[in-house]
């Protein structure tokens, strides 16, 4: 995912949610369902299983929607991978539908109810359990089954966070998580031999730098990606952000707050400027004035074409356990689909092969998500080799449906108050954690 999608995703979906997405969201489905439930709109009752898959499509042309969010220099590799994908199936075309992810999850649902939505597409593994609460996509074990798929091949917390109420919804395609990005000359500069690896290391790198002339060698952001740095040293720690089952926040808890405490030190120490704006860091990194800081690894791409020399590594263990916050694209097929037999085999056929090409996909800056692929040396010597390595480290979200409406509302805006000095770490975990049960428990009685 570019940056400026990112951007563009939160921009927008702050603006969504101060609407009132659940009333927006619900609104949208209702409109274009006549007036129905979200489950009746999708065609009434719980969602069924998809039909067997065979393996193969030898039915008459068809004619597959697919939709993603793959606009920034991921989209050049998907492209490719369904162009060679037609080649080899000339009964089956793909209608690639590509938007920005905001736009992609407040249309998604809306258009499938209204039949002219995805018949497949992908969609990050945090809300694959909100629009299967909602009946949009369909199960597909069947499909994992059919390929192979077992937990043997992925990590654990990957592979269950694609099953929600003991069906799976989604076929993992890689993982993404957050990294640390480095300029190769001011470390050169300053001295520094070896990458951090904890937090003493780590400090001293920093220490080095400025002692190298670069005053603030770490900006800390007040947004984007902030809150993901929270949850990465929240896990360090041996917090958990939320209860499993959904039921309530827990990211103000001892853990949590240690983590808000060390992102405000960076500042109050001098290591990061105050009030630093979403993307600041990122865009201070790439015209060379920060030498380190902590993104995305989907930024590997556009750091090479803006011929950005640096080193990626994963982030320094910080508290007491090596973890950092991850996502993951997974494959989806929707209720839509279910009603044409050859479509829906079709749409198998094109989850497979995709599946299958994954080592290609790591060239998107991605970690293939299935071990196989990414014990191949193909990934292993990519530039994300080394966040490859560590893959038993990444942790996700659980699968709470509307967890990331609850998210942006509360806990983004806690570490917001805290890195910019409106609020003591624990006094604004506190009180949004307390906002974000609040959420919860609403959302428990509207998603069951």
């Amino acid at each position: 995912m570019s940056r400026a999608a990112r951007n563009e995703q939160s921009i927008s979906r702050r603006h969504f949610l101060g609407l009132g997405v659940g009333a927006a969201a619900g609104a949208m489905i209702a409109g274009c369902g006549g007036g129905k439930s979200a489950s009746e709109a999708a065609g009434g009752g719980g969602a069924q299983p998809a039909q067997t898959f065979s393996g193969t499509y030898d039915g008459p042309e068809v004619t597959l929607s697919y939709w993603n969010g793959f606009t920034g220099g991921d989209g050049p590799f998907m492209k490719q991978l369904v162009k060679d994908f037609t080649a080899e199936h000339q009964n089956i075309k793909i209608a690639e539908n590509t938007v920005q992810w905001n736009e992609y999850y407040q249309r998604m649902p809306a258009a499938v109810t209204a039949g002219k939505g995805p018949d497949v597409g992908a969609m990050h593994l945090d809300q694959l359990a909100t629009n299967a609460a909602r009946k949009v996509i369909v199960p597909v074990d069947d499909l994992a089954a059919s390929l192979g798929l077992t937990e043997d091949d992925f990590t654990t917390e990957v592979w269950n966070a694609g099953i929600y109420q003991d069906a799976r919804y989604g076929i993992p395609l890689d993982v993404h998580s957050l990294a640390m990005y480095s300029l190769n000359d001011p470390l050169q500069k300053a001295g520094v031999t070896e990458m951090p690896t904890d937090n003493d290391s780590f400090m001293a790198t920093l220490d080095q730098l400025k002692s190298s002339g670069t005053a603030n060698p770490f900006w800390m952001p007040t947004r984007w990606p902030a809150h993901l740095m929270f949850l990465s040293l929240l896990w360090q720690n041996g917090g958990e952000p939320y209860a499993e089952d959904g039921t309530k926040a827990t990211f103000d808890s001892e853990e949590g707050v240690a983590a808000l405490q060390w992102m405000v030190d960076v500042i109050n120490k001098g290591y990061s400027p105050k009030n630093v704006a979403q993307d600041s860091q990122y865009v201070a990194f790439k015209n060379g004035e920060v030498p380190i800081t902590w993104d995305g690894i989907w930024q590997i791409n556009d750091l090479k074409t803006a011929g950005v020399e640096n080193t990626l590594s994963p982030i320094p263990k910080i508290g007491e356990t090596d973890h950092v916050w991850a996502n993951s694209h997974n494959f989806y097929i929707t209720r839509q689909t279910t009603g044409d037999d050859n479509k829906l085999q079709a749409a198998k056929v094109f989850i497979d092969w995709i599946s299958r090409k994954s080592a290609e996909w790591a060239g998107a800056g991605m970690i293939p998500a299935r071990k196989s692929v990414r014990d191949s040396a193909q990934v292993q010597d990519s530039p994300q080799g080394p966040i490859a390595a560590k893959i038993d480290t990444l942790k996700f979200l659980p699968p709470v449906p509307g967890l990331g409406d609850v998210q942006a509302q509360t806990l983004e805006i806690a570490v917001a108050n805290a890195t910019l000095g409106k609020e003591s770490p624990a006094d604004a975990l506190s009180s949004q954690a307390a906002r974000a049960s609040k959420l919860m428990e609403e959302n428990k009685k509207k998603f069951g």
